[in-house]
C-alpha cells in the first residue's frame, strides 16, 4: 500500500467510519457471544450441582490466574507498533508467543496441583492438567491479531467465533453424557483447538521465525507494568477463592463464579467498544483532541449500555433465581445483585488503559490494578470469613470506589478538562424512570412473582428506558447510527 493510501486509511474520517462499522460488528458478535455463554452457564448450572459449578470455578479460578500471568501485553504491543515492514513485526510478535507457550505450560502443570492443594480441593487436578494443553492452542490463535491490528473485524470475529460455539456444542453434549466436570474441560478444549486450525490455516502472513534483540527490549519495557497489573490480577482472582473455599466450602466459590458470570454480561461492553476502538486510537495517538473525542463518546455509549443491565441484576434477581436457576441458588441471590451495581460503577472510565496503552504508557496500569487488589484484600477478604458471601460482595463496592476514584485521577492527567460529573450522570439517568416505575409498580401492587407479572415489568423497565434514552442521547445516537452507515463527516473537536 502506498503511503497516499495509508494517508487516507488513517484519516480521522476514515478511522471513525471504520471503528463505527468495526463497533457493529464486534457489537453483533458480542451480544450472540454473550447469550451464548448466557445460556451456557444457566443450562450447566440447571444440569449440574451446585459442588460441580463450584469445582468449575475453581478450576477456572486456577486456570485464569496462571493464564493472566501471560497476558503481558504482547498483543497489545504488536497492535500498538508501526514498523515499516509488517511481516518482519508479525514475525517478531509471532516469535515471542511461541517461546512463552512452552514456559506456560509448565507452569499450569506445576501450578494446577499446588493451587487444588491450597484450595484443599484435589478433583480438580486432573481435569487441571489435561486443560493445560490447551496453551499451544492459544498460542497459535496469535494470526488473529494481523486482523484485529488491519481493523478487518469481520474477518476477525468470524474465527473467533468458531471456539465458542464449539465449545456450546461439545459441552452441553458432554455434560448431557454424563462426563460432569471433565466435559467442561474437554468441551473448552474442542472450542480453543478448532478455532486455532482455523486462524493458522486464514494467516495472512507466513508463521516464522524471527529473534530481535531491540524488539524484544521495546516488548519488555512496555510489557513489565502490564506483567504486575497480572500478577496484581491473580491475588484478586486467587484470595478470595481460597479463603472462600477453605473457610465457607465450595458452595460459597460456586456462588462467586455464578455472580460474576452474570455481572460479565453487562461488561462484554467494554470488550465491544475497546476492541472497536484500541487499533484506531493507536494510530491517532499523537492527536489528544482525538483520543480526547473517542474517550468521553466511548464511555457515554458504555454507560448507557451497562446501567440499564446492571440496573437489573438487583431489580429481578430474585425472580431470576426462582423461575429460572432454582431456589438452590437463592443463598447467592444479594451477591448476584451487588455485582450486578457495580457492574454499572465500573463502567465509569472503563477502557482508560487502552488509551494508556496507546500513547505507551503502561505505568498507572500496573498501580491501578494493584491498589485495587489491594482494596479487595483488605476490605473484602475479612467481610467474607467474618459474615460471607454478601459482605464480601459489600468489600468489593468499596474496593471498586476506590479503583474508579484512581482511575479517574489518572484519566484527568491524560485529559484535564474532561467533565467527569455530567459525562457520567448524562450516561446513567436514563436508567432511573424505569427504576423508579418498577419500584413504584411494586409499592402499589405487592402481589405474587408470577411469569406474567415478572414480564409486565421488564417490558415497562425496558420501554422506559429506550424512550428516555433517546431523548435525553439522540444526537449522540444519530451520530452512531450516521457513522455505521458509514455517512457521517465528524466534527474533529468533541462537544460538551
Amino acid at each position: 500500500m502506498t503511503a497516499m493510501a495509508l494517508a487516507q486509511e488513517d484519516a480521522p474520517t476514515n478511522l471513525r467510519a471504520r471503528t463505527a462499522r468495526g463497533t457493529l460488528i464486534n457489537a453483533i458478535f458480542m451480544v450472540a457471544v454473550s447469550m451464548l455463554a448466557l445460556v451456557q452457564g444457566v443450562a450447566l448450572a440447571r444440569l449440574l450441582s451446585p459442588e460441580t459449578y463450584g469445582l468449575w470455578g475453581m478450576l477456572m479460578a486456577a486456570f485464569i490466574t496462571l493464564l493472566t500471568l501471560g497476558s503481558v501485553g504482547i498483543d497489545d504491543k504488536y497492535i500498538q507498533q508501526d514498523d515499516e515492514d509488517q511481516q518482519r513485526a508479525f514475525e517478531i510478535a509471532f516469535t515471542i508467543q511461541i517461546l512463552l507457550a512452552p514456559v506456560f505450560v509448565v507452569l499450569l502443570l506445576i501450578g494446577i496441583p499446588l493451587l487444588a492443594l491450597v484450595y484443599g480441593e484435589t478433583r480438580i487436578i486432573g481435569p487441571g492438567l489435561a486443560i493445560a494443553f490447551v496453551i499451544p492452542a492459544l498460542a497459535l490463535q496469535m494470526p488473529l491479531w494481523a486482523h484485529y491490528r488491519r481493523m478487518d473485524f469481520l474477518r476477525q470475529r468470524l474465527l473467533q467465533s468458531i471456539d465458542p460455539v464449539m465449545t456450546f456444542i461439545a459441552t452441553i453434549t458432554l455434560v448431557l453424557a454424563g462426563l460432569e466436570l471433565w466435559g467442561l474441560v474437554l468441551g473448552a478444549m474442542i472450542g480453543s483447538f478448532a478455532a486455532s486450525a482455523a486462524m493458522v490455516a486464514t494467516s495472512p502472513y507466513k508463521l516464522r521465525w524471527r529473534f530481535d534483540r531491540d524488539a524484544l527490549r521495546e516488548y519488555r519495557k512496555f510489557s513489565t507494568p502490564l506483567f504486575v497489573a497480572a500478577g496484581s490480577t491473580v491475588l484478586l482472582v486467587q484470595v478470595p477463592v481460597i479463603v472462600g473455599s477453605n473457610v465457607l466450602g465450595v458452595t460459597a466459590v460456586a456462588a462467586m463464579a455464578l455472580a460474576g458470570n452474570i455481572s460479565q454480561f453487562t461488561n462484554k461492553v467494554e470488550d465491544l467498544v475497546t476492541g472497536s476502538m484500541y487499533p484506531a486510537i493507536c494510530r491517532v495517538k499523537d492527536r489528544t483532541d482525538l483520543l480526547f473525542e473517542a474517550f468521553w463518546k466511548s464511555n457515554r455509549l458504555a454507560l448507557l449500555w451497562a446501567a440499564p443491565l446492571g440496573a437489573a441484576a438487583p431489580l429481578f434477581v430474585g425472580d431470576f433465581v426462582h423461575h429460572v436457576i432454582g431456589e438452590k441458588w437463592r443463598f447467592a441471590a444479594p451477591l448476584i445483585g451487588i455485582y450486578g451495581f457495580l457492574a454499572v460503577f465500573s463502567q465509569i472510565a472503563f477502557n482508560w488503559t487502552a488509551f494508556f496503552r496507546a500513547v505507551g504508557d503502561t505505568k498507572p496500569i500496573a498501580t491501578a490494578s494493584v491498589v485495587n487488589t489491594a482494596a479487595v484484600i483488605a476490605f473484602g477478604v475479612p467481610l467474607l470469613v467474618l459474615e460471607g458471601v454478601t459482605a464480601f460482595g459489600v468489600g468489593v463496592a468499596v474496593a471498586t470506589v476506590i479503583g474508579v476514584g484512581l482511575r479517574l485521577w489518572y484519566v484527568r492527567r491524560l485529559f484535564p478538562g474532561m467533565p467527569f460529573v455530567s459525562h457520567i450522570a448524562r450516561g446513567i439517568l436514563p436508567t432511573v424512570p424505569g427504576v423508579v416505575a418498577v419500584l413504584a409498580l411494586r409499592l402499589a401492587d405487592p402481589g405474587g412473582r408470577t411469569v406474567g407479572r415478572v414480564a409486565l415489568e421488564a417490558g415497562l423497565y425496558t420501554v422506559l428506558i429506550v424512550l428516555t434514552t433517546w431523548f435525553s442521547e439522540r444526537s449522540l445516537l444519530r451520530e452512531s447510527v450516521s457513522l455505521l452507515r458509514g455517512g457521517a463527516r465528524l466534527r474533529e473537536a468533541p462537544v460538551a
